[in-house]
Order: structure tokens, then sequence, then C-alpha cells
């Protein structure tokens, strides 16, 4: 298998630098994607008891400070209008969910490049092999039909190289993408249960 790799040629070396980029990203990401990074536990409800039915906003956004984290990020943003009332309040949540929502789906952005250059640089490769290989053939004369018939074989190693890492990445990058989607879903739901529970405390106008 190795030697088959070897025939490759010059384009397997950035594919086998994609390779590990991809795998060193798949686990960043996977560790910088668990819930108890994105929101951690107990946060929330030690949020309330700190906010208190009073919905002291200096307390809430200090306890927020103590947690860095995309929903620590979104509800102190929330939290420092209160005072401006829960429409001001809600539409800060919702800015601030966005851009927390694009910086996680930005992170994935290296494993979707990988999944798109991957297949092309084996394309690549395969065309610059069959082109090797017809010029090779055609200075041999006698027998090049055997000679083309294993060049194309070997530059076909490249396409099936860049095909075999592209979609397992692919798949990676749409389990990553489900679950970013999951994360801000739950976000967004504690948003809800936040802006309700400033709402019924009326300390928003």
């Amino acid at each position: 298998m190795f030697d088959l790799l070897l025939k490759g040629g010059w384009v397997m070396v950035p594919l086998a630098l994609c390779s590990v980029l991809a795998v060193a990203s798949a686990i960043d990401r996977f560790l910088g994607l668990r819930r108890e990074k994105i929101i951690p536990p107990g946060f929330i409800d030690g949020l309330k008891k700190t906010f208190g039915p009073s919905a002291d906003a200096d307390a809430g956004v200090a306890y927020c400070e103590k947690y860095p984290s995309a929903v620590s990020v979104i509800f102190r943003a929330g939290i420092s209008r209160l005072s401006l009332g829960h429409v001001a309040m809600e539409k800060a949540i919702e800015d601030a969910g966005e851009r927390e929502a694009y910086k996680l789906k930005r992170s994935l952005k290296p494993l979707s490049l990988i999944a798109t250059v991957a297949p092309l640089l084996g394309l690549l490769g395969t065309v610059y092999g069959m082109i090797s290989a017809f010029q090779s053939s055609s200075a041999l004369g006698v027998g090049r039909g055997d000679a083309l018939a294993k060049g194309i074989y070997e530059a076909l190693v490249t396409t099936a190289t860049g095909l075999t890492l592209a979609i397992p990445v692919l798949v990676v990058y749409q389990l990553l993408c489900s679950k970013v989607d999951g994360l801000v879903d739950n976000i967004d739901e504690h948003a809800i249960d936040l802006l309700e529970y400033t709402i019924r405390s009326g300390a928003s106008r």
C-alpha cells in the first residue's frame, strides 16, 4: 500500500499534509465543541441564583464574566442591556447569538476546505500523471500500450487518495455542523427562558 501511494507523485505531499491537518482540526473541534465548553455545567442555574428575583444586572454581568464561553458572552450582552427594556435585551442577545454561531461555524472552515480541495488535488495529480504517461508511451513507440496502462494506473492513485481523504472529512464536517446547530438551538432555548424570567420579575420595561 505504501509503495502504491509513493507512485502518486508530488501531489501526494499536499494530500498528506491535508490529512494531517484534517485529523488535527477534527480532534480540536470535537474537543472545543463539547457541551461543557459552550454551555458550562450549572451556568444557567447559577446565573438565575446570582441574578435573583430582582434581576441585578451588575451581578449577572459579573457572573457571566467568570465563565468564558459562548453562552456567557451572549447572556452578558443581553443582561447589560437590561435597563433599556426587554426588547433591547432580546435584540442584544439575538445579535450576540448570531456572532457566536458564526464563530463556531467559522471554526469548521478548515475541514470544509480540505473536503473540497482534496478531490481536486487528486484529480490534478491524475491529469499530470496521464500527461506523463502519454508522453512516455509516445517516446517508447513499441509496447507503448503497456506503458500507457501502467502510467494511467499510477495516475489514478492520486484521485483515489483524494476521495478517500475527502469523504470521511466531509462526514466529520457535517457531524460537527449538526453539533453546532444543536448547541445554538439549546442556547436559544435558555435565552428565551432568561427573557421570560426578567419579564416575570418586572425588571425590564
